[in-house]
């Protein structure tokens, strides 16, 4: 990003970061490339672009002109040095730890992830000879103790799928800094024009820009930026970046690319290896999305108080976990944390149990019941019976997904009409 992009306004970034007008047709739009492969001028410059002496393109499966767009635009908002795009949320989780891990290694988890995620860590991982440690990280304590020299990464979500806790972020930066590891943050359901977390101490962001970022449950895709912040060669725990890579005839990322290293890593050893490239037409619609990303962020964070203010009220609800509430245990974090706003996503307990919680859903119209979140329309999903349901009960409850908790994500709709929805169907539930 250029210094000039850097004095930008957020609203401003969000519709033109990383986009000029098309050279060859002077579309404004960026152009959908669906293309696979790039001509080269002549040997010397394909040689110098496989030799990573020149930035071009290749072939789509590392680079793409309508991707290259996006991951400009991503690392803007977020304040990075640099992004490479996924084909999913869950890709990007790998690609985020793939320059960092041997077998053997471990990183350190946040208790508070996404089901998927958990599964992703727990299981997943094992194959690769990797050991994800779980921990409570309102436990400082604990996080710093579970760190080893094994341990090559930290790991949490900013704002919690699907309880919406607000993690303390700036206190388990300082933690990271301390032992010498990066701390990766899933971002997602914040997403930059809410929090950044580079700019509170972590060192590389994650997205799932399935969600918000795209905003209408129409593309997949997954981020990883670099916040350009993390010294790669200040030890010999990341040899990826700070040795010889044997591929390159002997390129030392970090020392040739400096605060890129991590970045081109991902799509000259990432991409190339693992091939969970992002489809150059959902890079498009997630470029669309982007356009009206604040103006949505704004919407679910006011449609979410107003809603989980009127269900903290309701006979039906035992409890609401929404920490833009006063009741909430994270509200004077969030307030110093995300002054703009704690987003759409919160999960309520019905005094019901298990059953009210499966009547609820079927009883609802407005809102959707699927296993997304960040749509521009309501959504609701009983975590426990779906997304959950491979974890133990006690599991389900760390992760705040228990038997009778179900989750909302806030549209942008009138707040009226989805108290009515919920209202109905509580009734129903009951």
């Amino acid at each position: 990003m250029s210094d000039a992009a850097k004095s930008f306004g957020f609203d401003t970034l969000q519709v033109h970061a990383g986009a000029r007008p098309d050279p060859a047709t002077g579309a404004r739009q960026t152009p959908i490339y669906q293309n696979t492969a790039y001509v080269f001028r002549d040997a010397e410059h394909a040689a110098a672009l496989f030799n990573l002496q020149e930035v071009g393109f290749i072939y789509s499966r590392l680079t793409n002109p309508t991707v290259s767009v996006l991951q400009e635009r991503i690392a803007a908002l977020e304040g990075g040095v640099g992004c490479t795009c996924t084909s999913s949320g869950h890709a990007a989780q790998i690609m985020a730890l793939f320059p960092l891990m041997s077998p053997g290694d471990n990183v350190v988890v946040s208790t508070r992830l996404y089901g998927g995620s958990i599964t992703q860590f727990s299981q997943t991982f094992k194959r690769f000879g990797w050991e994800a440690k779980f921990v409570d990280f309102e436990e400082a304590g604990q996080v710093s103790r579970a760190v080893t020299k094994r341990t090559k990464a930290i790991f949490c979500e900013s704002i919690s799928n699907p309880g919406g806790h607000v993690t303390d972020i700036p206190r388990i930066a300082k933690i990271a800094e301390k032992k010498g590891v990066p701390l990766i943050v899933d971002n997602t359901s914040a997403t930059p024009y809410l929090f950044r977390p580079g700019d509170h101490g972590a060192n590389i962001v994650v997205h799932s820009v399935t969600k918000y970022l795209s905003g209408s449950g129409q593309a997949m895709g997954g981020a990883v930026v670099d916040i350009g912040n993390f010294d790669w060669s200040a030890s010999d725990k990341f040899p990826s970046l700070s040795q010889p890579e044997p591929a390159y005839h002997g390129l030392k990322f970090h020392e040739t690319f400096g605060p890129l290293a991590y970045t081109l890593h991902g799509h000259a050893v990432g991409l190339r290896d693992l091939g969970m490239t992002m489809a150059p037409q959902n890079a498009f619609y997630a470029l669309l999305g982007l356009e009206t990303l604040s103006l949505r962020m704004a919407k679910h964070s006011e449609n979410a108080l107003i809603l989980a203010q009127w269900l903290e009220a309701h006979d039906a609800v035992e409890s609401v976990t929404y920490a833009g509430l006063k009741s909430s245990p994270y509200h004077r974090r969030a307030k110093k944390l995300y002054p703009k706003g704690t987003g759409g996503l919160f999960t309520i307990r019905l005094k019901g149990g298990y059953d009210a919680c499966v009547k609820l859903v079927e009883e609802l119209e407005i809102f959707s019941h699927v296993a997304n979140l960040g749509d521009t329309r309501s959504l609701i999903i009983h975590s426990a019976s779906t997304t959950h349901r491979q974890l133990t009960e006690e599991q389900q409850e760390a992760a705040g997904a228990g038997p009778s908790v179900v989750r909302l994500s806030i549209g942008i709709e009138d707040p009226a009409d989805l108290i009515a929805d919920l209202d109905q169907a509580l009734s129903g539930a009951a």
